[in-house]
């Protein structure tokens, strides 16, 4: 599959993430509508209110919707904008990690519950204890061991917060400072909560050193994903304003990480965000532009290529256009 694929032509969906469950793949993405806000910095032309859960027998078959699984509507602290979503299972539990604005206008993270991979998803009354800011990535280590990856800058409010605190003010750091990081915590056995409090995702250069805010084509702007290739764990992510889908390596789920370089190049509208998925023996990239809807950056459609790795386990580069 060396030309992309777009998954579901019918309706707009952005963000996907994709998990081998049961044997099939599962897709939770954003799901965009035309809701008529108008662009800024803040995202608010983001507002999105549902989630669907997309199911695919194998990489070219029919792509089947399950319909709505969760909204606005049905959380008790909600207040708008249903962001980015990741899914993971336990136990025979599935858990939906879902960003959202509360009823401040804040980002916090909540958790959703299901008996099925196509939901639908119960909430839970409340957003997970000293959770902030969005995308969240579920990853399940080899352990056992369950982590949850967060974040994003300018309208993801990560600048509000320091040490997991909000500060006074949004503040990003100066172009010769270290950039922010992406936040990764360990889940409660439950699934349910951080079993700890969330840690820096650092990445370094090639000399060790962080990368800085200055840095824009390879410091972090959001849509952390994490799996695991040849025993390395691929910490990858968006550069946001700059338009670039990058990936760096360390030895453990905390890293440090080291930069590696770009997975795909940017993409018709504003950026993108993606998943990394292994079936059947091959790697696929899961990610979304917004060729379809002609350029609108606020209504996007998700496809999937085939990502391949070099003998040294670096990731070629695809091209986004």
């Amino acid at each position: 599959m060396s030309k992309g694929r777009y998954l579901f032509p019918n309706d707009y969906m952005a963000d996907p993430s994709a998990h081998v469950f049961n044997g099939k793949i599962y897709i939770y993405p954003s799901h965009d509508w035309e809701s008529g806000v108008p662009e800024n910095d803040n995202g608010d032309h983001f507002n999105m209110k549902d989630y669907h859960v997309f199911s695919m027998e194998d990489i070219e078959s029919e792509v089947v919707d399950h319909g709505k699984v969760l909204g606005v509507e049905d959380i008790a602290w909600s207040g708008r904008q249903l962001w980015d979503s990741d899914v993971a299972q336990k136990d025979g539990k599935y858990y939906m990690y879902f960003s959202m604005k509360d009823k401040t206008d804040i980002f916090r993270l909540g958790v959703a519950v299901s008996d099925k991979p196509e939901g639908p998803f119960i909430p839970q009354e409340n957003p997970i204890k000293g959770s902030y800011s969005i995308d969240p990535c579920a990853f399940q280590d080899d352990d056992g061991s369950y982590y949850l990856y967060f974040g994003g800058i300018w309208g993801g409010q990560l600048q509000y917060y320091r040490n997991n605190k909000l500060i006074d003010g949004s503040v990003l750091p100066h172009f010769d400072e270290d950039s922010l990081t992406a936040k990764v915590a360990r889940l409660t056995d439950n699934m349910l909560e951080f079993a700890e409090e969330p840690k820096d995702v650092l990445i370094l250069d090639e000399e060790g050193n962080p990368l800085k805010q200055g840095d824009t084509e390879r410091r972090f702007f959001e849509a952390s994903w994490m799996h695991k290739y040849n025993g390395k764990y691929y910490f990858s992510y968006s550069t946001g304003d700059t338009h670039l889908l990058c990936y760096a390596i360390g030895d453990n789920p905390y890293g440090p990480f080291t930069y590696q370089g770009v997975i795909l190049t940017p993409v018709v509208g504003w950026t993108t965000h993606h998943s990394i998925l292994q079936f059947k023996d091959k790697w696929y990239l899961f990610h979304h532009d917004s060729v379809p809807s002609g350029g609108k950056t606020w209504l996007r459609s998700m496809k999937v290529i085939e990502l391949q790795y070099d003998n040294e386990g670096k990731i070629i580069t695809i091209e986004g256009q």
